[in-house]
């Protein structure tokens, strides 16, 4: 209105709120095709802090936009905070998993869906109209990212880089055993150091893969599967659906255990809330119940589904292999949400309380193939987990692997 000194079409501002709310998956999808060539060309840690840059960019862009008047630059900032989430994901977590003693791999790959619960929480309190959520503060909300990002780019400067990655990728013995000893703070490192070996070994004179070889290469298609269907079930569980859609839904309609479980869980629980709100006429205490089975969807899936899935890339795959790996979790997440975003309107209109029945046959689906076809990756090297995919990779059949330069060893 500011803009045009008038009210814009109602059809046109629906238009532009859309595309402002959609392109943020879009953007996403974008840094996660880039998280398989930056980190492998510039390392993860200059990745990183590239990451923290277009973080900053987009929130000087959302600070000003009012001032210039220009939602196009809201679009911009939207799409650039989506390219830093779907990049820095990727990255931030491929330099945990590089980084951390195989004890710990799995707690410190956690903590991301941690403090992406606590950044959600955070955004949901400063937006409120007490604190940060009035006409006058809203471009300084939309530029509260930008803090983070700042910190992260000024402390990141003192780490190392990923000693995984100065070993196996660049061949710097040296610089792996210093950044190891900074980052560990112990100097027996000897256990670390013969597994990063067992794994240059494996990969000597092996390049980088590429997503193409990752989606045709036998070898890997168990990791594959194994990645593909629990990343589709963080979006396919109907966990955004319940961000995005769950007023509408009550206005209209009144690692291995941890994820398998989670996902079976999560499916009963949503079939429980299928029933209740077709229930939900009969007594005033109902609409309450159906209120704590969406927070235990919730806490069900960040206990267990979310955090492990995005962290999987790090535990089933090889250092050559992990990048492109990234880039195919990473797209199957955020264009699965896109596609859920768009659609669940649609599907709430013609289903109605039934909504939920269609993500309870991926959740079900998912559990079942976690808990009965995946091995356990917890406390085992990178080799000993590819030694396992292997029995599953090659079963029942003779060992048909793709000629290169160098030679796969197995078990079998």
């Amino acid at each position: 209105m500011l803009r045009y000194e008038g009210p814009v079409d109602k059809s046109a501002n629906q238009l532009i709120w859309s595309f402002i709310v959609a392109v943020l998956s879009l953007g996403a999808w974008a840094g996660a095709i880039h998280s398989g060539s930056l980190p492998v060309t510039y390392g993860r840690k200059k990745a990183l802090l590239f990451n923290n840059v277009v973080a900053i960019v987009a929130a000087l862009l959302m600070l000003f936009s009012r001032m210039a008047k220009s939602f196009e630059m809201i679009l911009l900032g939207r799409f650039l905070y989506g390219y830093n989430v779907g990049l820095g994901l990727s990255v931030h977590l491929m330099y945990l998993g590089e980084s951390s003693p195989k004890k710990l791999r799995g707690f410190l790959t956690l903590t991301s869906s941690i403090f992406i619960g606590f950044g959600k929480v955070m955004g949901q309190i400063i937006g409120i109209k007490e604190i940060m959520g009035t006409e006058e503060m809203w471009p300084y909300l939309l530029a509260v990212s930008g803090i983070p990002a700042i910190l992260q780019f000024v402390t990141l400067l003192f780490f190392p880089e990923a000693p995984r990655y100065l070993y196996i990728d660049k061949g710097d013995t040296e610089g792996s055993v210093r950044a190891l000893q900074w980052l560990w703070q112990e100097d027996d490192l000897k256990v670390e150091l013969d597994d990063m070996q067992k794994e240059r070994e494996r990969s000597q004179g092996e390049k980088a893969k590429t997503v193409k070889d990752v989606l045709t290469s036998r070898c890997v298609r168990w990791q594959l599967l194994t990645l593909a269907i629990p990343c589709a079930g963080v979006q396919f569980c109907g966990i955004n659906v319940l961000y995005f859609y769950a007023f509408d839904i009550f206005h209209r309609a009144g690692r291995k255990k941890l994820m398998g479980y989670g996902y079976l869980l999560m499916g009963v629980t949503m079939i429980l809330l299928t029933v209740m709100l077709s229930i939900k006429d009969l007594n005033s205490w109902i609409p309450y119940v159906n209120i704590a089975l969406i927070f235990c969807v919730i806490c069900i899936y960040g206990l267990g589904p979310s955090g492990v899935s995005m962290a999987l890339p790090a535990d089933l795959f090889l250092q050559a292999w992990r990048p492109s790996a990234y880039v195919i979790s990473g797209t199957i997440n955020w264009l699965g949400m896109f596609v859920v975003g768009m659609l669940f309107g649609y599907i709430v209109d013609g289903l109605g309380q039934f909504c939920f029945l269609i993500f309870v046959t991926y959740s079900i689906f998912s559990a079942a193939f976690m808990i009965y076809f995946v091995p356990e990756t917890k406390g085992k090297t990178m080799v000993e987990i590819m030694e396992e995919f292997n029995k599953l990779n090659y079963k029942n059949s003779e060992i048909d692997i793709e000629k290169t330069d160098i030679t796969l060893a197995t078990k079998l």
